[in-house]
């Protein structure tokens, strides 16, 4: 069922290629796979049963230790059932897609195969293949159908995250090496791991904190981010800068666990210096696309600092634990709610033609469901109870501040100060454009495809802010046992 899954949309695209197809058709095939794919996502998690789920094992390259091996647990779960909903919302999104429907679709089928392909991946060589090919796809995305200086930052975007990719090549082929037998299969890996040092993590963390980003290897997001469309937007920040993320819990610290503690405070520290810088610069934005893509470098960032706190050997291990599970969490939740984010965004470069903050006013007026579902949104990204933001949140600081270490309590608090940023920012953003006096630009209502894109991220928002558990059980399980990995 798992490569049903995974190749349900490739197999879409292709069909895609059929000549007689016309764009409308085009348009339906790839919502008719998107919501496939989500349906054998949910059996797939209703049949869950622990450890490794829906494992999978093909001979690929047996000289060196590679194979086709996928497989499930409380992490890639998920990333792949956020994966299936945010393109399926995309999908839906895009029904409207006028400027070669077939190809775009075609792309956006195989960005999802690659997606949950990466997240399900078992072989560090397969994921390899995964990661690479979601930078191809995404190139082609941002240069075809973006806009502004849209060859330029689909260019950036390549060239910053290939050469973060032959970073993680260059880590992958040491954790190979270091290996007793030799080997990329993640999970012998994992009960062996590999006798590799600091160049080998400072070669996985590279290629992984470039495609997270983590500062300073973020500069490619903003302008990517501001002139792709607005379902490209959504894919990168919902799905591709979560594969940073997972790769950092897949493999660098159960891989690599004796360095990960070694290193574990500076991690912190640049966990906290994303949040901070993140916050900081989307404040000075009058760009609201722009401004949205700095908080995603803030979201990430505490993702990192949960994930270096749970490598200081020295703290306490259930807050350590709780530290993962709310970063878990977080990339769930950053996923739904900057994907919706990024929608709406969409929704006033088709009616306006701009992202400038200035020139817009008085939305609420005439466009009451847009503004609803723009301030949910920002209420969740700014972490307000009863939004899943507030439940990742919440575990993170609590996870490292009761590590009960100085430091630890030091960079908890710190990173708070973002929250506060980011909660100053975003209501800047509802006051001026949505709630002060008419604007140059006016903005009509959203279309019922739009609310039917949008509003589904934001209900499971809610249902993960007010009953978080059914995801907090999957999480934990994989929580606890990352956080005995690293510490061997």
């Amino acid at each position: 069922m798992l490569s049903t899954t995974i190749f349900l949309p490739l197999l879409a695209a292709a069909l895609l290629a059929l000549p007689q197809l016309g764009g409308r058709t085009a348009r339906w095939i790839w919502v008719s796979a998107a919501a496939a794919d989500l349906a054998l996502v949910v059996v797939m998690w209703l049949g869950y049963g622990g450890g490794i789920g829906y494992e999978e094992r093909l001979r690929w390259i047996p000289s060196v230790g590679a194979g086709y091996h996928v497989g499930v647990d409380g992490l890639s779960l998920p990333l792949i059932a956020l994966t299936a909903v945010l393109f399926l919302a995309c999908a839906i999104y895009s029904l409207n897609e006028k400027q070669r429907p077939r190809s775009y679709a075609a792309l956006f089928l195989f960005l999802q195969t690659v997606s949950t392909g990466l997240f399900a991946a078992l072989d560090l060589l397969l994921f390899f293949v995964f990661f690479d090919l979601s930078i191809v796809g995404m190139y082609f995305v941002i240069v075809g159908w973006g806009h502004g200086d849209r060859a330029r930052s689909a260019l950036k975007f390549f060239l910053y995250t290939f050469l973060g990719s032959l970073a993680l090549l260059l880590g992958f082929i040491g954790l190979y090496l270091g290996g007793d037998p030799r080997t990329f299969d993640i999970v012998e890996l994992t009960r062996n791991p590999p006798q590799a040092g600091a160049l080998v993590l400072l070669a996985v963390a590279v290629g992984l904190a470039v495609k997270t980003p983590t500062v300073p290897f973020h500069t490619w997001l903003p302008p990517a981010h501001t002139d792709a469309p607005a379902a490209g937007s959504a894919i990168l920040a919902g799905v591709l800068l979560k594969m940073g993320t997972y790769g950092f819990a897949r493999i660098a610290m159960p891989l690599l666990p004796g360095p990960w503690r070694q290193y574990a405070w500076l991690i912190v520290i640049v966990g906290v210096v994303s949040v901070l810088y993140g916050a900081l610069v989307a404040l000075a934005q009058e760009n609201i696309k722009r401004l949205i893509a700095y908080t995603s470098v803030n979201h990430m960032g505490y993702i990192v600092l949960a994930f270096g706190a749970a490598g200081i050997a020295a703290g306490n291990a259930q807050a350590r634990q709780m530290a993962i599970t709310g970063a878990v969490t977080q990339m769930v939740s950053h996923g739904l709610i900057t994907g919706a984010l990024f929608l709406l965004t969409g929704v006033l470069w088709d009616r306006a033609r701009s992202y400038d903050l200035g020139r817009f006013g008085g939305i609420a007026a005439g466009a009451r469901t847009f503004t609803l579902m723009t301030a949910v949104a920002a209420f969740a990204s700014l972490g307000l109870p009863g939004l899943s933001g507030f439940i990742a949140e919440f575990q993170i600081f609590a996870g490292v501040i009761g590590t009960g270490l100085p430091g630890a309590v030091v960079a908890g608090g710190l990173s708070i100060i973002g929250i506060l940023i980011t909660a100053a920012l975003l209501l800047r953003v509802l006051q001026k454009a949505f709630l002060g006096p008419p604007g140059e630009l006016p903005v009509s209502e959203t279309q019922p495809r739009e609310v039917a894109s949008v509003a589904p991220l934001l209900v499971l928002s809610l249902i993960i802010g007010i009953l978080p558990r059914w995801l907090l059980d999957l999480i934990e399980p994989f929580s606890a046992a990352l956080v005995a990995w690293v510490g061997r």
